[in-house]
């Protein structure tokens, strides 16, 4: 997803004067190429990440079309009162580009980890949120970006993900089914999709799969309609189980007083001491394609 982002935003600068792309001292040999063709609309600013958010704000407020690289915990964390503030607040179309989402740095530690990034974002207003789950995906989303007249976050993971999709005629702002089923429908977003949708091809019966790219605004019309005859939703995120895409559902359920059940499968909401790799982290914390599809039977079992 990482080079597809690349390849769009140079894309983008070949026909539009105003594409600018900002590094955080992230993005060695992904971004070169853009970085060599179009020198003077990329800046590396280094580890000084509020003064790039701010900075990003500034070009905004100017008319520059501006894309910021970074990962995610010195893109959103470090910074919030910049991106709060400067962005947000003002309205500014900035892109923030997150790398790294849930914990996809393993084993780096709890401090390289984006396992809370999407509660922090819905805090913002006028913020759009996005979760691709494979490159279609994240293409449509910096697409989205460029023409988007409010800031837009788009969080990826850092490894090449496999496509799950086989056109790109997609809209991403709805969400998007992968799988028809029945009774029990998944939703997911991010790169926990190829362990979602591993847990889903041995299931029976079969569960409704989609994937959710948007998560602020999500699209609840859409959802609904394409929820019909289901009784019983598992989310499934490699993030908090809190805060998250299954706190989202949660609460549109309850604000709208709907029938389904829910369950959500993703991390427990502490710091992670463990030390092993990205898919040791998704055992330890249930997100395995064997846990979920566990997580899945007994969620059908209950319709």
């Amino acid at each position: 997803m990482r080079n597809t982002l690349a390849k769009k935003i140079t894309n983008f600068a070949e026909n539009n004067p105003n594409v600018f792309l900002i590094s955080g001292d992230a993005g060695f040999g992904v971004l070169d190429d853009f970085r060599d063709r179009f020198s003077t609309r990329f800046l590396n600013l280094g580890i000084a990440e509020q003064n790039t958010i701010s900075f990003a704000s500034g070009l905004g407020l100017i008319g520059f079309r501006v894309f910021v690289y970074n990962i995610i915990p010195f893109l959103l964390y470090r910074c919030f009162e910049q991106v709060r503030n400067d962005i947000c607040y003002q309205k500014i179309p900035v892109t923030l580009l997150g790398i790294g989402s849930g914990t996809t740095y393993a084993p780096a530690g709890m401090t390289h980890y984006s396992v809370e990034d999407v509660a922090l974002a819905r805090t913002l207003p006028n913020l759009t949120i996005f979760s691709p789950a494979d490159p279609i995906e994240a293409g449509q989303c910096a697409e989205f970006a460029l023409k988007s007249e409010n800031p837009v976050y788009i969080r990826i993971a850092k490894t090449g993900e496999p496509a799950i999709h086989s056109h790109s005629s997609i809209d991403i702002q709805k969400p998007l089914c992968i799988r028809e089923g029945s009774h029990t429908a998944v939703l997911f977003h991010g790169s926990i999709s190829q362990e979602v949708l591993q847990a889903t091809t041995a299931t029976s019966p079969a569960p409704r799969v989609f994937s959710i790219p948007m998560l602020q605004p999500l699209n609840f019309d859409s959802l609904h309609a394409q929820l019909n005859g289901i009784q019983t939703i598992v989310t499934v995120e490699e993030h908090f189980v809190e805060g998250g895409l299954g706190s989202i559902i949660s609460d549109w359920i309850t604000r709208e007083n709907l029938s389904y059940r829910l369950q959500k499968v993703g991390i427990k909401n502490e710091f992670i001491h463990a030390i092993k790799n990205n898919q040791g982290m998704r055992q330890h914390y249930g997100l395995s394609s064997g846990q979920i599809r566990r997580a899945i039977k007994n969620a059908f079992d209950l319709t």
